[in-house]
């Protein structure tokens, strides 16, 4: 599988952050052993915090709401 996009679960202020990675930031991740490492330099960038988030990776994002 492809990492194209990154999905965060923010539980301290109930918000779902999607992230679409440019090849750069790719390239990038791939330097790392351990995703979660990556995710920890773009804490800042993106105004998380990782200890109070769920994440997940997918090559392909769809997105479904209910009773909105």
């Amino acid at each position: 599988m492809k990492t194209n996009y990154i999905i965060i679960l923010d539980s301290s202020v109930g918000e779902i952050i999607r992230i679409k990675l440019d090849q750069e930031q790719k390239e990038e991740s791939e330097k790392y052993e351990d995703f979660e490492d990556y995710l920890e330099t773009l804490e800042e960038k993106y105004d998380f915090r990782l200890k109070d988030c769920q994440w997940m990776v997918t090559e392909n994002h769809q997105e479904r709401s209910f009773g909105f």
